[in-house]
């Protein structure tokens, strides 16, 4: 059974949940309005083992249904356009989440984003972000939180090169999970399909991958 605050995160960000059908275009006035960065993301959509939800802006949907028959690396190629955006790109990532993180000990604090210790890569984020630090008190890894909606809190997370190796990058990805659980939300995490290091963290932190798949149309500002 889907978790609720799952399948409430699912309708809120896309429009609808579930799909049943191979691939289900949807118009979601959403698409039109900033994420959770102040960019736009024309196009979000999830892939599940049972098939393929995408939500467009509403005066897209027919463009993009027309795609459908394509094999998914070339509809990803005219996504873009189909939406509006020519030249952006679209991509596919592993889509995971938990409702019962590692049993990990905790690795780092809550500060604000602006405190003077907090790298430039995690300013984006606003709000609270969860770093460790040595024993000198420099930075050493972060997460991130992409606050989507109400139900459904995506994690980034980045680690020094120097500190790497040590398990830091779980351990935090971990406490950030259960503190988005104990607010209410269900905490997400995406990664390259080639990714084999931020697989192993999502894993190692309590993320199953379990098939799934998320989409999107970028700008040149990334994801």
């Amino acid at each position: 059974m889907l978790d609720t605050r799952l399948y409430h995160h699912l309708v809120t960000w896309l429009g609808q949940w579930p799909t049943k059908q191979a691939l289900q275009v949807v118009g979601f006035e959403k698409r039109l309005r900033p994420a959770w960065d102040g960019a736009l993301r024309p196009a979000v959509g999830i892939g599940a083992p049972e098939g393929v939800l995408l939500s467009v802006p509403p005066q897209r949907v027919e463009t993009v249904r027309a795609l459908a028959d394509l094999p998914m690396p070339d509809l990803l190629d005219k996504l873009p356009g189909a939406v509006g955006y020519d030249g952006w790109r679209a991509s596919g990532a592993v889509f995971r989440w938990t409702t019962a993180p590692a049993p990990l000990a905790d690795a780092g604090e809550w500060v604000a984003f602006d405190d003077p210790a907090v790298p430039g890569w995690l300013h984006p984020f606003g709000g609270e972000v969860l770093i460790a630090r040595d024993d000198e008190g420099r930075y050493l890894a972060g997460v991130g939180i992409k606050r989507h909606d109400q139900y459904g809190h995506e994690l980034a997370v980045g680690t020094e090169v120097a500190a790497r190796g040590q398990g830091l990058a779980r351990r935090l990805v971990a406490q950030a999970a259960r503190r988005i659980l104990d607010e209410g939300a269900v905490p997400t995490y995406l990664h390259d399909a080639e990714n084999l290091a931020s697989a192993k963290v999502a894993a190692a932190a309590g993320f199953p991958d379990l098939g799934w798949t998320g989409y999107g149309v970028f700008g040149p500002e990334g994801r």
